[in-house]
């Protein structure tokens, strides 16, 4: 017989503790997620449960598209930045944001904006998707003004529109490619190209690229018109140091070098953004992904915590000795 000294333990005991390891971890987990999707998204509840049975009208894109793959991974916080900092290669667009964001002040609100209209559109229904694109294209008609070059600019201008659109596309097909949970083959990469036309079209832009290669072709096509003055360069810096939280610093610390290094190298001269050699394959990109993972994991979890609460919650409502 052992003492209570000799250290051994009951059978008993290895498995209680490991489940209470395992509920302050799953604590953590729904913490982290409640905080990340907070800071990404407001507080609007989600769009849909992706957990559960995919019921009602799929919208635009549903569940077996690439569209949904690509943009319910944690890659997109990266894509998200370097969408910010391509976005602002053009004078015009950069000037409308210059003119009429208070995102230096907000930040929060206008991530919110962007993360619900992205979710909205990808995983709503069709109406809500229509819906959210109405809602856009009338804050675009206050959006007007003159650039420092003096042009005259308009959100609603289509060739604009059509900027924004292609410059969020390819950054979160380049960042998925580069950070995603499995990259996709060439077919893969040209349906998420063509699935994504729609937002272009519903926003009322440009003819869009339906093709990796068009998508490619018109970047080509819009070089001449990218340039960045004083109003860019200091957007570029302030996206570097943007004031966040301070628990999500360290996390934005990583993602921010993560989305410039894909910038194409002609972006990142014109903002000014250097990428030391070497740091870049052996420090950034191990750290990004990382922190991709561990914050997909993060959501992921929380979202499986709020579907076992919601189908808990169901069956205390259909049983009477429940209550």
């Amino acid at each position: 017989m052992s003492s209570p000294l000799s250290g051994s333990s009951s059978p008993s005991t290895a498995p209680a503790v490991g489940e209470a390891i395992d509920a302050v971890v799953q604590q953590f987990r729904v913490q982290l997620g409640r905080g990340l999707r907070g800071f990404i998204a407001g507080d609007g509840e989600p769009i849909r449960d992706l957990v559960g049975p995919i019921e009602g009208d799929p919208g635009l894109f549903g569940p077996d598209s690439v569209t949904w793959r690509v943009h319910s991974d944690g890659s997109m916080l990266i894509a998200g930045i370097r969408a910010l900092l391509l976005q602002i290669m053009h004078p015009l667009a950069m000037a409308g944001v210059a003119d009429h964001s208070d995102y230096r002040h907000h930040p929060e609100a206008r991530l919110a904006r962007t993360s619900q209209f992205v979710a909205t559109t990808t995983f709503g229904t069709t109406e809500q998707a229509h819906q959210a694109a109405a809602i856009v294209k009338r804050v675009h008609t206050k959006v007007v003004g003159t650039a420092p070059d003096g042009r005259s600019y308009s959100a609603s201008d289509p060739h604009l529109i059509s900027w924004v659109h292609h410059a969020e596309v390819d950054s979160f097909l380049t960042a998925y490619q580069r950070y995603g949970a499995t990259p996709l083959t060439a077919a893969e990469a040209d349906q998420y190209v063509d699935e994504m036309a729609i937002i272009n079209e519903l926003l009322d832009g440009e003819p869009p690229a339906h093709s990796v290669a068009e998508l490619r072709a018109y970047f080509e096509r819009m070089r001449p018109e990218l340039t960045v003055g004083k109003q860019g360069r200091d957007a570029a810096r302030w996206l570097l140091f943007p004031p966040i939280p301070v628990a999500v610093r360290p996390a934005y610390g990583v993602l921010a070098p993560a989305a410039i290094a894909l910038l194409p190298t002609e972006a990142r001269r014109a903002l000014r953004l250097p990428v030391l050699p070497g740091i870049d394959p052996l420090v950034v990109q191990p750290a990004a992904r990382a922190i991709v993972r561990t914050l997909g994991w993060a959501i992921t979890g929380l979202a499986e915590h709020e579907y076992a609460e919601k189908l808990s919650s169901g069956n205390d409502a259909a049983d009477p000795e429940a209550a």
